[in-house]
């Protein structure tokens, strides 16, 4: 669950199944009562049909976990954590981070950090497309070294420079306008 719209439709699958949850979180249900085999066959049958998936493995659950840390971090938050994502994320996910790393790259065959850097690209795209801060501004706020290391993994990533990338959003607005 990585929206307040995911939120609210598990809630809606919990109630129409008759299922009281006490925590309900991005990733995580806690109810209050066990779970029958029909009712968790039903709830992932339901939650299917919206897009949604039931995990039941650990690994999965820890995987959630850490990509919803890490988006969390990176697009609902206003200032990034000044300490080291790496311990940022074993706080917060509750594990020792070579662990965590270790699995996520075994899971989804990339490392933590390269979709930390995929996901700090997107919110660069998007603070690009707002046109409210500079790159100067955004490299500062995402806490890049420099300007220079942004626009290097912004063009690694996308193949696009910032300016580029902010041109072409110009461009698709003109053409708009001329029609």
């Amino acid at each position: 669950m990585v929206s307040l719209r995911c939120k609210l439709l598990v809630k809606e699958e919990l109630k129409k199944i008759g299922l009281r949850y006490v925590v309900l979180e991005l990733g995580v249900i806690e109810l209050l009562e066990d779970i029958t085999i029909d009712q968790r066959i039903q709830l992932k049958k339901n939650l299917s049909t919206s897009g949604l998936e039931l995990m039941e493995s650990k690994k999965s659950i820890l995987i959630e976990k850490i990509r919803n840390v890490i988006i969390e971090m990176i697009h609902y938050t206003d200032e990034l954590p000044k300490v080291n994502y790496s311990d940022y994320l074993s706080e917060k996910v509750g594990y020792n981070y070579t662990y965590l790393a270790n699995i996520f790259s075994e899971v989804k065959g990339i490392t933590i950090q390269q979709f930390i850097i995929i996901h700090k690209i997107e919110k660069v795209k998007e603070l690009l497309i707002y046109d409210e801060l500079n790159l100067t501004e955004i490299s500062h706020q995402l806490h890049y070294s420099s300007v220079a290391h942004l626009s290097n993994q912004f063009k690694k990533i996308t193949g696009l420079t910032p300016t580029f990338y902010k041109q072409l959003k110009e461009k698709r607005k003109q053409n708009l306008e001329d029609l």
